[in-house]
Order: C-alpha cells, then structure tokens, then sequence
C-alpha cells in the first residue's frame, strides 16, 4: 500500500497535468481559430503532442462545394514535410552503418561527373547546405517537366557563384532533396515509398501515410475509399486547383510526387520525435539526429537535417514548413518541453508562422509556469 502522502499526491499532480492540457488547449484553439473562419477557403487541422497526449483540433471544409468537414483523419497534401522522412532515412542508415553522412554523391550515383556535384556529401544534401540551386527551386517557376537523366544533367552542368562551395552555406532546395532520394534508392535497391514505409512509417505505426504514385493527370493513384478521405485544394484566394488527390511535380519519373497524411497519423511521428520512448531505439535516435543544427544561419535561425531551427527569447523551435499553391503544412518541435504541433491546411499561403511566433512560445513558457 502506498503511504498516505504518495496516495493523495497522485491525484494532485493528474488534476494538475490535466488542468494544464485544458489551459494548452485553449491556448491553440483561441490562435488558430481565426485563421480557419467561414469566409476562408478549406479547412484546417491541427493536433497538439504533450507528452503522450494527443489533442486534435479540425476547422471548416475538406471540400467547400460538398461541405464535406475536415475530420483528424481527413488526408492532405504535404507537400514539403516529406523531407524530414527522407532526413530520417539518411539518419538511420548512418546509424546502422549503411551509409556516411560524408559519401559522396557519385558512390551511389556515378553519373554525376560535373565538376561540382561530385564533390557534394550525402549530409549536405539532407542539410541543405550543398550551394546547389537549380531553376526548379524558385521562381519563375519552369513550365516544363523533366526526366531523371535531364535532372541529372541539370546538376552536372551546375557552376557555383564566387566563394560558394559544398557545406559553406544553406541554400534550400527542392532539387536536392529530389537527388537525394536518388541517392537513397540507389543505396538501398528499393523505391524511396517502399523504404519511406518499412523503416519509418510501419515501425511508428502510420498506417494512413503514404507516397503514392502518380498518374498521368498528375492524380495521386490511390483506391477509392482513400481518395474519399484526400482534401480539395484552394488557392488561397479561394479557387480550386486540380482535383483531390493532386499532386505536383517538375520531375517526370516514379517517388517525386508528394506524401498524403492525415492529423491523426502525423501526431504519432511528432510524438515519436519529442517522445519516442516506444520505438526502436535505433529509429528514436535517427529523430533525434535530424533536428541537430548542423549549420548555423545567423543568431536566430539555424540547419538541421531537414528541421529548422529558431531561437527565440527563452525557447527555441525545430520546425518544418512545406507549401504548394494549394496546400500547407507546418510541423513544430520543442523537444526539451516535449511538445509538438501539426498544422494541415487545404489551402496555400496558410500563416503557418502564428505556430512558430505565438503558439510554441506561449505553450513553453505555460509548461515552465508549472
């Protein structure tokens, strides 16, 4: 029997630790609400990580012409927050010795001979700091596609400005994360759905995320019960752009289409990345070792594998945007707080920096209040 003391701090510290969840909740609720009203186009949905507990948030319309609502399990486009999967793959394979964050490119694609690429690491891919910037990665955006072997032409041709070399700056690029999954399937003989599924996605078990492929009409190939779940996309004007289940691509060849995800299922990733306590410790430690800065911007912003990193007055945030013209997503990270965000958005331009600037910061100095 517990001594009397211990048996009636228990239920103090639960009414604590969930009045403290409800103070959370409201905190999200009350800043994300305005950006999610009835004369926006789309939905939101968001899910809020504490610890072990989940609380799930959902706003407006999945589809605004069938007023079908946005659930926790409704799928979105997530455009951009397909990297820190990637990220992960490079992180684990370095852990389990299958590959090196400092291999070059051509050990696992040799028909990059230009001058430059050759001489780019496999961890400066996944930290952006390659210097590498092709005409897919900004604006004005190309009207073409292209095949792998132009792609890979497109790198060998490239030439640095004054001064740029492989792992001296951060420079974003799409691109790069498209050739390092190149380098990741080649590595492992496997399309980048497959390993994205057996080493990430089954052992934290996600089991409504996926990387489908795409169709000719650029329509994630996926069976009808899932596609009913998949958002209608909108500008963030209001004006639909391509069906459900579009997805977009400069790259015509199989994996460089987008992931699809729901709340719900990213929930379990952000709380495997603040947590991780049930997991494969080789995997929790890949999480870890991506949101690492490994590059440091300037006094406020740093580089992870994938994550972003800001420092800000007495927290700091490791984060993820991604963005299409009709999608937006945003994952943030406090892991020494253990808490974590997931913002989906059937719309572009979402302002996902009120999770960055507002949310996390109140949510931290909250946590520290107690």
């Amino acid at each position: 029997m517990l001594p009397l003391a211990a048996s009636l701090a228990r239920p103090r510290k639960a009414k604590a630790d969930s009045d403290m969840i409800a103070q959370m909740r409201d905190i999200v609720a009350n800043e994300l609400a305005p950006t999610a009203t009835r004369d926006q186009p789309g939905g939101l949905a968001a899910a809020l990580c504490a610890g072990r507990h989940v609380e799930f948030f959902t706003f407006g319309f999945a589809d605004d012409a069938t007023r079908r609502p946005v659930t926790s399990d409704t799928l979105f486009n997530l455009g951009s927050l397909r990297k820190p999967f990637e990220a992960t793959l490079v992180a684990l394979g370095s852990l389990r010795g299958e590959l090196r964050l400092d291999d070059r490119l051509p050990k696992y694609l040799p028909e990059l001979t230009g001058d430059y690429v050759r001489r780019v690491t496999v961890g400066q891919l996944a930290t952006h700091t390659s210097g590498i910037l092709l005409s897919t990665d900004h604006p004005p955006w190309p009207n073409d596609s292209f095949t792998q072997a132009q792609l890979i032409d497109m790198f060998n041709a490239w030439k640095p400005q004054a001064g740029e070399a492989p792992g001296r700056q951060r420079v974003y690029s799409h691109a790069c994360y498209v050739l390092l999954q190149l380098a990741l399937e080649r590595c492992y003989g496997a399309p980048i759905a497959t390993l994205i599924e057996q080493r990430i996605l089954g052992p934290i078990g996600m089991s409504a995320t996926s990387l489908p492929e795409r169709s000719e009409d650029n329509r994630a190939v996926m069976d009808e019960a899932w596609m009913q779940r998949v958002v209608q996309g909108y500008s963030d004007q209001g004006m639909a752009i391509g069906p459900p289940g579009n997805q977009q691509s400069y790259f015509d060849f199989p994996g460089t289409g987008q992931m699809f995800s729901s709340a719900r299922d990213l929930s379990a990733f952000v709380s495997a990345c603040v947590d991780g306590r049930s997991i494969d410790p080789h995997l929790r430690e890949a999480l870890r070792m991506t949101q690492h800065e490994a590059f440091r911007v300037d006094d406020k912003f740093g580089q992870g594998m994938s994550w972003e990193t800001v420092h800000l007055p007495g927290v700091s945030v490791v984060d993820k945007p991604g963005g299409l013209n009709n999608a937006s997503g945003y994952v943030g990270l406090m892991p020494a707080r253990r808490i974590g965000i997931v913002l989906l958005a059937n719309r572009g331009e979402y302002p996902h920096e009120i999770a960055r600037y507002r949310i996390l910061p109140t949510l931290a100095k909250l946590v520290a209040s107690h």
